[in-house]
């Protein structure tokens, strides 16, 4: 099945082997059970609950599980979704994508390219001044770097 959203990151497939490659049993010793759940079992946070979500200081969203730079300050913006949205990432190689078919719908999955983490998904119903997506990002996915 084709991607919803389209997008200039790299489609994974299953086979993929990421950088940052661990056992989940490191995986649990290192993450919250929040973190653990939401990057290494693709869970979701409910939604207005990140602290991130209305956080506007300038600044960098690194991988929670890694450290790895994926978002700007610049490219978020509010789109009342209750999850952290950006417009880009501060790198196409950043993030992977994969298309998901869990829960009866067909999205695109956005992952941290380095340790393979579940970040959230990407939609075509961003800005359309800007990039036109929507990068919607579980906030426990995310440690911030203040500018």
């Amino acid at each position: 099945m084709k991607m919803v959203t389209i997008t200039e990151h790299k489609e994974i497939e299953s086979s993929y082997v990421f950088k940052v490659n661990k056992t989940e049993e490191d995986w649990n010793k290192e993450l919250n059970a929040d973190q653990f759940y939401i990057l290494r079992k693709k869970g979701t946070e409910r939604p207005f609950t990140s602290e991130f979500e209305t956080q506007w200081d300038g600044g960098l969203y690194q991988c929670a599980g890694c450290g790895e730079e994926l978002f700007s300050s610049d490219g978020k913006f509010d789109s009342g979704c209750g999850w952290p949205s950006f417009y880009e990432a501060i790198d196409k190689t950043k993030i992977v994508t994969k298309t998901d078919e869990t829960h009866g719908m067909v999205r695109t999955e956005i992952m941290c390219a380095s340790c393979g983490g579940h970040l959230g998904h990407v939609f075509d119903d961003g800005p359309k001044n800007k990039t036109g997506l929507r990068y919607c990002v579980n906030g426990l996915a995310l440690k911030f770097k203040k500018a």
